[in-house]
């Protein structure tokens, strides 16, 4: 009895020292979880004496490694709970803690061994999870636009106009500084994603009152105008094609009754025709000097994927050369009832299990699940100084299952010399 029992001291202890020898390799390997050999006793009756040791189990540890700062956008590390879900060749889901990610040709989101990260179209968290895919091709133009149905006006423009301005009578002409009081401009765009520049003309017309002129690509059509009185014509046929609307202030300084004007442009370089409002909400009249306060527009012309990274919400926001930002995908992440039933799969991965139970699925910062970190790695959880001490541990136990084996031989001998 002896002789098994060493015999399984041996086995149990060589066990402890592959999965020892194994944490100590993998201290460097990102998202890697160390292992514990846990040990069972055997008994063949209550009355008698034990007759070894087993390996009960080998205990997996997923509490979370220090986040490494890496610099590069498309790492990415999980801050708290949850494993992310890649679907890799054979379809079959593979949940890690690894996020060194690549995109490969195909604009498909891989680990190292080209598993794909599975995730949400869009921001709608919606159904199934599904491999996230990053679009190849450019952002499409979009043009300069009112979205009444969510009260969006194209463009806007807060203003301080000067209250102590004299209101002018002379028949407005951009030609003439004298016919208004400022001008503002802004770049705005059509359908394919050209830039046309329209400069508002404010002129005061009274206490309080004021027209604003909305002219379209004024400078290029005002050195055609110019041009033509360098040539002598005396009736330049220049048209200007101002759109034009009347803003009121109250005693205050306050704009008000005013509700934006829809202007419709007509183009010639094959692009839809603009139509959008200048919403001036927000725009004064004090006596301070004329100053744009705020200034913007909804249109931008196309641009180039140049890059992509994640937030900490789990989006993956697509960088394009017009300097605009699309979300294109939301990370899915999955947690488990039991993490100690997952089964590892190599390549930093687990597979689920009837023990571990069926895997909760959603996305970063929600429920259960803990923040992603762009720009980061989940380092190993080893801690080789530990492993070290338990390294010798199990040596010594090792060794000394082997001396048993060499005094129980010692006590045969003994026995078989008496004859």
């Amino acid at each position: 009895m002896a002789f098994s029992q060493a015999l399984s001291g041996l086995s149990a202890a060589a066990t402890n020292l592959d999965v020892i020898g194994n944490n100590i390799a993998n201290s460097e390997t990102v998202g890697f979880k160390s292992s514990e050999t846990q040990f069972a006793d055997l008994y063949a009756s209550s009355q008698a004496a034990g007759i070894g040791v087993q390996v009960a189990t080998i205990s997996q540890d997923f509490s979370t490694g220090s986040l490494e700062t890496t610099g590069r956008d498309l790492d990415l590390a999980i801050s708290g709970e949850g494993f992310l879900r890649f679907a890799d060749s054979t379809g079959q889901v593979v949940y890690s803690r690894n996020g060194q990610l690549n995109i490969d040709a195909d604009g498909f989101i891989v680990n190292a061994q080209g598993a794909q990260l599975t995730g949400y179209a869009g921001e709608r968290v919606t159904g199934e999870p599904v491999v996230l895919q990053v679009p190849t091709a450019p952002l499409a133009a979009s043009a300069t636009q009112d979205n009444l149905a969510n009260s969006i006006f194209g463009a806007q423009v807060s203003i301080n106009l000067d209250a102590e301005a004299e209101a002018t009578s002379t028949t407005f002409d951009p030609m003439d500084p004298a016919s208004y009081d400022y001008a503002s401009a802004m770049t705005v765009y059509d359908s394919l994603g050209g830039e046309h520049v329209v400069t508002s003309f404010y002129t005061k017309t009274g206490n309080n009152t004021w027209d604003v002129q909305h002219v379209m690509d004024f400078a290029g059509k005002s050195a055609d105008y110019q041009s033509q009185v360098n040539a002598g014509s005396t009736a330049p046929t220049v048209e200007f094609d101002a759109q034009v609307e009347q803003i009121s202030f109250a005693a205050n300084g306050q704009l008000a009754d005013y509700t934006p004007t829809a202007m419709t442009y007509a183009l010639s370089n094959g692009a839809q025709d603009l139509n959008f409002s200048i919403d001036l909400s927000g725009s004064t009249q004090y006596a301070n000097d004329y100053e744009v306060t705020s200034l913007s527009q909804n249109g931008y012309t196309s641009g180039s994927l140049v890059g992509v990274s994640f937030e900490d919400d789990g989006r993956v926001i697509g960088s394009y050369s017009n300097e605009l930002k699309q979300t294109l995908g939301t990370i899915a992440l999955a947690n488990f009832a039991n993490d100690q039933g997952l089964r590892p799969n190599g390549d930093n991965g687990w597979l689920a299990t009837a023990e571990s139970g069926e895997p909760l699925v959603g996305v970063p910062g929600e429920g259960v699940f803990g923040d992603v970190v762009s720009g980061a790695v989940e380092a190993s959880n080893v801690d080789l100084t530990t492993e070290l001490v338990d390294l010798i541990v199990a040596q010594r136990n090792y060794q000394s299952n082997a001396q048993t084996i060499q005094v129980q031989d010692e006590v045969q001998q003994t026995v078989i010399n008496l004859r």
